[in-house]
């Protein structure tokens, strides 16, 4: 059948040659088509409409409607297929495919959702999600108006954990919002009541005392707080992943749980890397408000709840420990050093992942942070101690009789003598001491002290030993160790060349 266009140009080639078979050949068809437009063009008639042949699923059309109604446009045409075909379809699976997504299509048109942009309000709202890789598990906050992100790791998404991460975000952001929006997180929520969300006593407490509204999400609706879900994504590939990888590469493996291992070891440095990483993604343009995060905040924060001027207590009450004579105080069969000033004095104890936290009793100071050990173990700080603790343990010089007091009243080479002896099991040194005193007071301290020192660089412990270093006198030789080699530089002289030793050619006379 012949378009509009081709049935113009045959009445015109028509027109012009005014021959039906002259008409065909201009136009490359038959004489009888010519004539069928020509005289249908003459009589006024409009051009035949094509009727369209129905398709060869039209039989089960009603089957996958219905089906597709009762799994409310979620099912596939895989599963749709068997049941069409015990209905009678015989086509092909391509054509089936093609009636499954006319049903979906025109039952979305009819029930499916409906979006409209959303309208922030400055100071209004805070929405919360929480994601996990391998175990780590990361807090995601957004301010609404602001865009202002904030992202901490956990090891668990228990109600204290997430509440604590809660305070922190309140803390960095500067105030509190009026409405917290969260999903319907089990550690959150206390039960639910007609599709009303019931929270826990101890978030309602925690929401009264930062002055906020808890508000939760329908169930199983992430659409409900995009804005957050968004960040998640976003934080886990660009944050969370990175850093797995990174720890299992240092660790010599492949497997995000061996970097995960090392991440949930230390979570504070972890933190410490999300918090930067707040910092890069908050004082860059966001592409949805043109603005930067960190300047839109500035101007929300005064909008903000103001923060309680105390933290509230979060969790189970602190332990209280008692610090012993070693400076340590015990947890879990485990010992943990404080500051030796604190013996004898009170302290809380707290545990945060794979932290131990000691504070003081009355105002909050962390006055130590340990890693949490296992039973018989000990974390011992030196600088609670005042510096290193000795390689050896150091046995003091203490002298007791007057012989051992006039003795030691030569300085530090009568204790090197004394330490020397002892150690070479010089048994006879405690009563040759009044003879060693008698050498001082017949030779003096100086030739004494001289004496000893050499004694005790030679080992020679006897007091026989000392009398004869004194009547030596001072003309023995005094060795040294061996120093440094001695090296000189000699002159160096040009080199020749064999060539210059060769015999020079001889002319020869003919």
């Amino acid at each position: 059948m012949k378009n509009m266009r081709e049935e113009l140009d045959i009445i015109t080639a028509y027109n012009l040659v005014g021959t039906y078979r002259g008409a065909a050949d201009i136009c490359g068809t038959t004489h009888k088509t010519v004539k069928n437009v020509v005289q249908r063009h003459i009589a006024g008639q409009a051009r035949p409409g094509k009727t369209p042949r129905p398709a060869n699923y039209e039989s089960v059309r009603d089957v996958v409607a219905a089906g597709v109604k009762t799994a409310q446009g979620r099912i596939s045409a895989k599963r749709l297929l068997p049941t069409a075909r015990a209905a009678g379809y015989t086509g092909s699976d391509r054509n089936f495919r093609r009636l499954v997504a006319q049903e979906k299509k025109a039952w979305r048109a009819r029930h499916g959702r409906t979006y409209r942009p959303v309208s922030w309000s400055p100071g209004e709202h805070l929405v919360i999600d929480w994601g996990v890789i391998d175990g780590v598990h990361v807090l995601c906050a957004v301010l609404a108006w602001s865009r202002f992100r904030f992202v901490r790791f956990a090891a668990d998404e228990k109600a204290t954990t997430t509440m604590a991460l809660l305070a922190e975000c309140f803390e960095v952001l500067g105030g509190v919002p009026k409405v917290v929006l969260a999903d319907r997180m089990g550690c959150l929520k206390g039960g639910v009541v007609a599709n009303r969300v019931v929270p826990t006593p101890e978030y309602v407490r925690f929401a009264t005392h930062y002055r906020f509204r808890p508000d939760f999400c329908e169930a199983a609706d992430p659409e409900s707080k995009g804005i957050v879900e968004a960040l998640v994504h976003y934080g886990k590939d660009d944050l969370l992943r990175p850093l797995l990888l990174e720890h299992a590469r240092d660790a010599g493996a492949h497997e995000l749980s061996a970097g995960a291992t090392a991440v949930l070891a230390d979570l504070g440095a972890a933190n410490e890397r999300a918090s930067a990483w707040c910092e890069e993604v908050n004082a860059a343009i966001h592409s949805e408000i043109a603005a930067v995060p960190t300047g839109r905040l500035a101007t929300e924060v005064d909008l903000l709840t103001p923060l309680p001027s105390l933290r509230p207590l979060i969790g189970p009450a602190p332990a209280t420990r008692k610090v012993d004579k070693l400076s340590t105080i015990r947890l879990g069969s485990a010992r943990y050093s404080v500051p030796n000033a604190l013996i004898g004095t009170t302290v809380e104890v707290i545990v945060e992942g794979a932290r131990v936290l000691i504070l003081d009793h009355g105002t909050g100071q962390v006055h130590a942070e340990h890693p949490l050990l296992g039973p018989g173990e000990a974390s011992v700080f030196d600088e609670h101690y005042g510096g290193p603790r000795p390689v050896a343990p150091v046995r003091a010089i203490r002298p007791r009789s007057a012989a051992e007091r006039a003795f030691c009243a030569l300085g530090p080479a009568a204790e090197a003598f004394i330490a020397g002896a002892a150690g070479a099991g010089h048994t006879r040194l405690g009563p040759e001491l009044a003879e060693l005193n008698t050498l001082t007071a017949a030779h003096g301290q100086a030739a004494m002290v001289a004496a000893l020192g050499r004694a005790t660089a030679f080992g020679r412990w006897k007091a026989s030993d000392i009398r004869s270093i004194l009547a030596a006198g001072a003309g023995v030789a005094t060795p040294r160790k061996a120093g440094q080699a001695l090296v000189l530089g000699l002159p160096t002289s040009s080199g020749r060349s064999l060539a210059e030793y060769a015999p020079a050619p001889q002319a020869v006379s003919s």
